[in-house]
């Protein structure tokens, strides 16, 4: 792939990405909170796995691609409405991005493959699969569990720790293990680990 089409393609991926309604301050900077979630999860891809492909780079800048526009209240408040939801998002914001890939003159068989890291398809047997779910962990713990927590029960919190430490690989979990979380974070994942 030219370096060309993978940089077009991110700048049109972060151009929708800075339509997100939805803004943040991070650093004193206000940004649209999914450019913030997409540079942050290329920030944790790039100590994740340093020599990304071209394919992996783009699937983990489009993960969350204009996930604003299906909030999750559109889907029943229940497990099931949850897992309906996550599973259109990733059908609809692989949909999406392979299309950006396209019209970015990226080959089909690197557009479907940036989409089927999207939708999470063959997580035990790619590496690459595994990685972009390793960073979505990774931008979960850094940069929505303190949220999280506020809002859930301990029991509740634990599990859902157990469920992300579950989802990462080794190298997923040495990373998880190194950040810097609060003194609260730290004994919730502790006890997510006992």
């Amino acid at each position: 792939m030219a370096a060309a089409n993978f940089e077009a393609a991110i700048a049109l991926i972060d151009e929708a990405h800075s339509e997100d309604p939805t803004i943040v301050t991070i650093n004193g900077k206000e940004i649209p909170y999914e450019l913030h979630y997409a540079q942050k999860s290329t920030h944790y891809l790039g100590l994740r796995e340093p020599n990304a492909s071209p394919v992996l780079k783009t699937a983990v800048r489009a993960q969350h691609f204009r996930r604003w526009e299906v909030p999750r209240t559109t889907y029943p408040a229940t497990r099931v409405g949850y897992f309906s939801w996550r599973t259109f998002l990733k059908k609809r914001q692989a949909d999406l991005a392979s299309g950006i890939c396209t019209g970015c003159n990226y080959s089909a068989e690197e557009a479907e493959a940036v989409a089927a890291l999207i939708r999470k398809e063959d997580m035990k047997s790619n590496v690459e699969s595994q990685i972009l779910e390793d960073v979505a962990c990774l931008v979960f713990l850094d940069d929505q569990f303190e949220k999280f927590e506020k809002e859930h029960d301990e029991e509740k919190i634990v599990s859902i720790l157990k469920k992300t430490w579950a989802k990462m690989s080794e190298g997923g979990q040495k990373l998880a293990l190194e950040m810097e979380l609060s003194d609260r974070a730290k004994e919730l994942v502790g006890k997510a680990l006992s």
